[in-house]
């Protein structure tokens, strides 16, 4: 089972297990502030599992780097061809210097692409392919809710009064994780 752990001032920390979360509320590290319902049963106590536990002192976690990954820049990209606009369902990863050219295999050199734009480009430079970025690319900065990024198809509905509302499932334009369909 999984708990959502917020910062005393009420910032998503992180999931962890049920028994990370229970170890803190029994050493009044953290206060329980919705409940799931479930028992578990001790020698000489019941406890009610947690859902979501808020820390009651401050934490300043270092903002994660963001690790580049093929889903990473598309979810950057917003599932969206960098050359023509597209939104299509099969996409690729494009280098804008070509590799064979000194292009290095970074943030500031992928972008996505659909396959007629990526296989019009080639091995060529935008200027010698006659082609354009619509958005120069870069490396995204971390936000406090990255750690949930991946996972906001299987959140628990007790956790989303806790997020902050463009995160929530009928606010989703496309560009935390879930693929367009066209």
């Amino acid at each position: 089972m999984r708990v959502l752990v917020l910062n005393q001032n009420f910032e998503p920390l992180n999931i962890c297990s049920l028994r990370r979360a229970l170890k803190l509320v029994v050493c009044n590290k953290a206060d329980v502030l919705v409940e799931n319902h479930l028992l578990i049963h001790t020698v000489n106590r019941d406890w009610e599992c947690p859902s979501v536990v808020r820390l009651r002192y401050l934490v300043r976690p270092p903002l994660p780097r963001i690790q580049l990954s093929r889903q990473a820049i598309f979810r950057r990209d917003n599932y969206t061809c960098q050359y023509c606009g597209k939104r299509a369902s099969r996409l690729s990863l494009e280098h804008v210097v070509p590799r064979h050219r000194g292009g290095g295999h970074t943030w500031e050199n992928l972008v996505t692409a659909c396959l007629p734009c990526n296989h019009r480009k080639g091995g060529r430079t935008l200027e010698e392919a006659g082609m354009r970025l619509l958005r120069s690319p870069f490396r995204p900065k971390a936000t406090p809710y990255y750690v949930l990024a991946g996972q906001l198809q299987n959140l628990p509905e007790e956790w989303w009064p806790f997020l902050p509302p463009y995160l929530r499932p009928e606010d989703w334009s496309g560009s935390y994780g879930s693929q367009p369909t066209a």
